[in-house]
């Protein structure tokens, strides 16, 4: 922690906007070579697999409920629950299987592929791509045969995942604007729900080392965000931009809710940038929690990992940040504000240990594949693949490759050809 300490050292001096300016990060001098930048993307891919797989069994349950018939997570687990269009497509998949957040990385994976000859986004196209996807599963539900109602069960699921988005995105590609805005003001009830955050961590990796483009295209396709949602969905795709540079550190991911900032969110009048409002609070969470001694709490009353090795002191502390949080949550769990506060905070807590970050955010509840599968594709990208733990890598791309038609070894090397050629060339 004594980085993150200084850290906040820094970040709470007073500073003006033309340092904001002048201070930007300067990360991509060093080019990565190919097997560098597949550990990359491998990285950001799995890790974002992961933390979905990890957090599917108990997705939308409370800390009580995951307490009471789980203990503590510390590992994957098989999927007792129903199908679902934003959750898993079959019914009570083996450990390691995913959902929509997994589904959203192929999906983002898809359309980076097609970018073009130059690593640049095009918001229309990003649009049009939904669209597609939308009407291509009308189609297969249209085309199921039989009388027997799981196929067209299924089929319904498919279609259902990107009905929403479809309606925004539609009018957008077509370039009425109004009617986008309209149907964006509708999207999911009109709240602010982390659209943007489901693809941002794949959306970064087009541009390893510059975490100042990553914001800017990024910013371009998060046309499902309201207000300083699009904010945040640009910065988490800096953040994986920011990791991917050689010689990068926890502290440069942080740096760019400070230093990446194209659109001037720093000069909102009254309110100034929300999203460096949240980095703040996880800071003094953790700040908080980690000042709590192990006589503070009974630990007797606090659910122990089966495997995870970590002392009493450390669950104790867990617990104070878990509390804190609560005091911060939204009406509902999948804010994008709320899931960008409970991702800062545990990657601090945990001291950006993949592992520790992921499960700290799995026992912790409410929509907690989302937050896992955020968190596993910055720092996924951050460590790399080699980095990442063999017991939790392995089964998540056995399941999704044999039961989900999700091979990412496969999609990691296209676009890892994909982004290494448009650098070369």
């Amino acid at each position: 922690m004594q980085y993150c300490l200084q850290f906040l050292l820094t970040m709470t001096r007073t500073f003006t906007l033309c340092i904001f300016l002048i201070n930007t990060l300067q990360l991509s001098a060093q080019p990565l070579t190919r097997a560098e930048l597949y550990n990359k993307v491998k990285g950001m891919l799995v890790g974002s697999a992961i933390g979905d797989a990890m957090g599917a069994p108990t997705e939308m349950w409370s800390r009580e409920s995951i307490k009471m018939e789980y203990g503590f997570v510390d590992h994957l687990d098989s999927m007792v629950r129903e199908p679902s269009p934003e959750g898993t497509w079959q019914w009570n998949l083996p450990a390691g299987g995913t959902t929509d957040d997994t589904r959203w990385k192929k999906l983002m994976f898809h359309y980076m592929l097609g970018v073009g000859d130059k690593p640049a986004y095009d918001a229309q196209k990003f649009a049009s791509h939904i669209v597609q996807e939308y009407e291509k599963a009308v189609k297969a539900l249209k085309n199921t045969e039989g009388y027997a109602p799981e196929a067209y069960e299924a089929a319904a699921r498919r279609m259902a995942w990107t009905q929403e988005w479809a309606a925004v995105a539609r009018p957008f590609a077509a370039g009425k604007y109004l009617e986008y805005n309209t149907a964006l003001s509708r999207f999911y009830g009109g709240e602010m729900v982390c659209a943007g955050l489901l693809y941002a961590p794949a959306a970064g990796l087009l541009f390893p080392g510059d975490p100042q483009k990553a914001y800017a295209e990024t910013f371009k396709i998060s046309i499902f965000d309201l207000g300083y949602a699009r904010d945040l969905s640009a910065l988490i795709a800096a953040m994986t931009a920011a990791g991917m540079a050689k010689g990068s550190s926890p502290a440069k991911l942080l740096e760019v809710f400070r230093d990446v900032d194209p659109e001037g969110f720093f000069k909102s009048r009254l309110v100034s940038r929300s999203a460096y409002r949240i980095l703040r609070e996880a800071m003094q969470i953790v700040t908080e929690a980690q000042k709590l001694p192990a006589s503070a709490i009974d630990s007797a009353s606090i659910p122990h990992p089966k495997r995870l090795k970590v002392d009493a002191l450390y669950l104790v502390q867990l617990q104070k940040a878990y509390e804190l949080l609560d005091a911060k949550n939204q009406d509902m769990p999948f804010h994008t504000g709320e899931i960008t506060l409970q991702v800062l905070t545990a990657m601090l807590f945990a001291d950006f240990d993949f592992e520790k970050s992921i499960i700290f955010l799995i026992n912790l509840g409410r929509d907690n594949d989302t937050t896992a599968a955020v968190l596993g594709g910055v720092l996924g990208a951050y460590w790399g693949a080699d980095h990442l733990p063999a017991h939790l890598v392995e089964p998540v791309m056995k399941v999704n490759k044999e039961l989900l038609d999700n091979d990412l070894e496969q999609l990691a090397n296209q676009l890892t050809d994909k982004i290494y050629q448009l650098y070369v060339h």
